[in-house]
């Protein structure tokens, strides 16, 4: 790999982009999703990664439910350090089967820095000149990070896909539910000290977002098949 990219002074403002929960080959955990009334948008494919989605999407953000479906690719030299086949194929023992992905705040927030210490990834669905940061020192225990320098905040064309039976517009917190004491890696720290996100104790890894500050005081709980919890 090539040398990682620092976190600087000027790295701007970071917003959540999207988060993934790994889930099993196809996604059948939609069902859950789709039982409370969230519209489904269009899935993903990552050729040479290995790896497919299916999404629900926000106004600001996006959930993507993630598998391997070809651990050839997912195992390759280019992929292996994002360690996607680990935490998939462990999402169900020790892993945190959790991603965090976020992007620059702002539209002209050029160039951009990651939020924490980083490598740059560069998967051959990505046009040339343009990688991911991946978060360096992340255990499998807790979320992989990511940044998209290059992602910009959604314009009004996403209003379409965000039609959902709930009332879940703007995703305005992410929770993190760790099991154990071991404390949190740099990189992790760095996104709460931001306001990025929050941690908390769980018996189990689980995931809650919280849409439009959780103003009207209802929860939603989609445990079992999902590890995660909805606030709004």
């Amino acid at each position: 790999m090539t040398a990682g990219r620092e976190a600087g002074r000027d790295a701007g403002k970071s917003a959540i982009d999207h988060v993934f929960i790994c889930c099993a080959e196809g996604a059948p955990e939609a069902a859950a999703l789709a039982a409370l009334g969230l519209r489904e948008g269009p899935p993903n494919t990552h050729p040479g990664q290995g790896t497919a989605c299916r999404r629900v999407f926000f106004r600001n953000a996006y959930l993507e439910l993630l598998w391997v479906g070809d651990p050839d690719e997912a195992g390759d030299e280019s992929v292996r350090d994002l360690r996607l086949w680990d935490r998939w194929s462990a999402r169900d023992a020790d892993a945190c089967p959790f991603g965090i992905i976020l992007r620059p705040d702002a539209a002209d927030d050029i160039p951009a820095r990651p939020p924490f210490d980083a490598w740059p990834y560069r998967p051959a669905y990505l046009p040339d000149g343009l990688s991911i940061d991946v978060g360096r020192g992340t255990p499998l225990s807790e979320p992989a990070l990511f940044f998209l320098g290059f992602a910009r905040p959604p314009d009004a064309s996403r209003e379409a896909l965000c039609d959902h039976a709930l009332p879940l517009r703007e995703l305005t917190m992410v929770d993190v539910g760790r099991p154990g004491d071991a404390p949190a890696s740099d990189a992790l720290t760095s996104l709460v000290a931001q306001g990025l996100l929050s941690l908390s104790s769980a018996d189990r890894h689980t995931l809650t977002l919280t849409f439009d500050d959780g103003r009207l005081g209802r929860t939603a709980d989609l445990r079992p098949p999902l590890p995660l919890r909805l606030r709004w």
